[in-house]
């Protein structure tokens, strides 16, 4: 056995609470260790007289671990637990000494591992509409333009043409209310907006005044408008919260560029010297650019400005959710007070960060409800684009994805294959319909919420930014018919309770790849290469 490999943590996503009273518990090991694991149980204050044991799966491979999992509803929400692993007959024991080749359960309660007792406002719950939730990402300004009485001397591109980094093709709100019929159609059941607030620039992450929508884009009346008819449809509405920086043009920069250290607003950003100046670039900003100065987010005046923004919408809106621009650079600080006051007034409002990497010290229950998934972005790129991995490679990087974090952000994770930051999905696969397709399947079928980037359905074509951000083209006469009919016909997988509830189990076999859900007593399971997939349903003996 490699007791190297051997890892258990309490109170983690080794170990969590998925209800009043029941609980995971996961135990990695070695992946080619040949044994057996048992879990030892029972309550914590009789553990010593009293145990119960049962066998522990190994539900979860990746290139190195097996991971072990087990439910266990409880009758005492105080539990004890350790571990036995059968090996060439030979019986060791795991707990907080380690591993033993014995074990005193008369003085177990000095090294047990322990849930000590499940506190309900510890224990994260998962926000239910995201389990079965499709998404789709609307980058306003290239989606439609609805609004013909507008003022448009802003718009400087025909709609069609590919965008330049400062181009603005007209797209709006009214757009958006227009289209509703069609995302309804498509299946589409929420919709994340990238920013909608009063900004210079086409994507808005720039952003001068928080409750003000552009012009460009719309009014207070028509976002509510939108909403409202959103919701009648069952479609939720997340928008882009941009917390991280502002933009130079925000009355409190320009209130510290005018008086620097005497200004109220200096120690909201981050400023090494008595004024900022761009030209030196001597304060905090978003990457390299200038004009998006970075907000100090441990100044507790700074956090009460942008949660009065984020209370505001949810209040004066209805809206159902907000997106984190940036936010593994927001101090955690702020996204616990953020997580507080947003759920004490939308119990079932959802909390998605936009971190690209491993974010478990952000969703241990207290911050987000999930991120962007791009952890799985990155797995279909190497597996559908770049022929990076082999099935079997590909259903151990999902595994290991998957035991990132618990099971409840695992189900509110926003899986995308593409955004307005990275290449069309399309364009990476070289334009190959079957591997979309492929690829849109394994997404509906993997546990979470699914995002699609508009225009997926009808193949549409882009690099990277500002080439990911072409307007939409209506003309039908240019859309494959089929193909969107086949998206359709997906994107409806995702209504069945088996898909939004069902425990998955990922795995190769034969070079094709197999995501497996069960739930209650319905299979269903998907089989997929990188240009095909077959889905078979079937009602599992009791």
């Amino acid at each position: 056995m490699n007791q190297h490999a051997l890892l258990h943590i309490p109170d983690s996503r080794y170990c969590f609470a998925v209800g009043k009273d029941e609980i995971v518990i996961r135990l990695r090991m070695a992946k080619d260790d040949q044994v057996k694991v048992f879990l030892v149980y029972g309550p914590k204050y009789q553990f010593q007289m009293q145990q119960s044991e049962m066998e522990m799966t190994a539900h979860y491979e990746d290139n190195l671990y097996k991971y072990y999992e087990k439910r266990l509803k409880l009758d005492d929400v105080r539990l004890a637990y350790i571990f036995r692993v059968e090996e060439d007959g030979k019986s060791l024991y795991y707990s907080e000494d380690g591993l033993t080749e014995s074990y005193s359960f008369p003085e177990a309660f000095y090294n047990f591992f322990q849930m000590p007792y499940i506190n309900e406002n510890d224990r994260m719950e998962t926000v239910d509409w995201m389990q079965g939730a499709i998404f789709y990402q609307i980058f306003v300004d290239r989606f439609f333009a609805g609004n013909t009485q507008k003022d448009r001397s802003y718009i400087n591109m025909q709609w069609g043409d590919k965008p330049t980094p400062k181009s603005f093709a007209g797209g709006d709100l009214r757009g958006i209310i227009e289209k509703l019929d069609y995302l309804e159609n498509l299946g589409i059941s929420a919709i994340y907006l990238t920013p909608i607030f009063l900004s210079k620039s086409n994507h808005k992450y720039d952003i001068e005044d928080y409750k003000t929508i552009d012009p460009m884009f719309g009014t207070m009346q028509e976002f509510r408008e939108l909403v409202e008819l959103a919701h009648a449809k069952g479609i939720r509405i997340v928008l882009d919260a941009v917390f991280n920086h502002c933009s130079m043009d925000m009355k409190q920069f320009r209130d510290v560029m005018e008086k620097g250290r005497k200004s109220e607003y200096y120690d909201w950003f981050i400023i090494d010297g008595d004024y900022p100046e761009p030209e030196k670039r001597n304060y905090e900003c978003f990457a390299s650019c200038n004009y998006m100065p970075k907000l100090n987010t441990a100044n507790a005046k700074v956090q009460e400005f942008l949660l009065e923004i984020a209370l505001y919408w949810i209040r004066e809106a209805g809206i159902d959710g907000w997106r984190l621009d940036v936010s593994d650079e927001v101090s955690h600080d702020f996204w616990r007070r953020f997580r507080r006051e947003v759920k004490a007034l939308k119990k079932d409002c959802v909390i998605v960060g936009e971190n690209w990497h491993d974010a478990y010290s952000y969703l241990m229950g207290d911050q987000y409800d999930s991120i962007m998934n791009y952890a799985f972005t990155k797995a279909c790129l190497d597996y559908f684009a770049h022929d990076n991995f082999d099935a079997k490679q590909m259903a151990e990087k999902l595994n290991s994805n998957l035991m990132r974090n618990t099971a409840q952000v695992n189900d509110m994770m926003l899986n995308l294959l593409d955004s307005h930051d990275t290449h069309r999905f399309f364009s990476e696969v070289g334009k190959n319909k079957k591997k979309l397709l492929s690829a849109i399947a394994l997404e509906i079928a993997f546990p979470g919420a699914t995002c699609i980037y508009y225009g997926t359905e009808i193949c549409m074509e882009g690099g990277y930014d500002p080439d990911s951000r072409r307007c939409f083209d209506w003309d039908q006469s240019h859309w494959d018919m089929d193909f969107l009919r086949e998206v359709q016909n997906i994107l409806q997988w995702k209504k069945k309770d088996v898909i939004r509830y069902g425990i998955v189990r990922v795995y190769a076999k034969d070079d094709y790849l197999y995501v497996e859900r069960r739930y209650q007593k319905t299979k269903f399971i998907l089989k997929l290469n990188r240009e095909s997939y077959e889905v078979y349903e079937e009602e599992m003996k009791s």
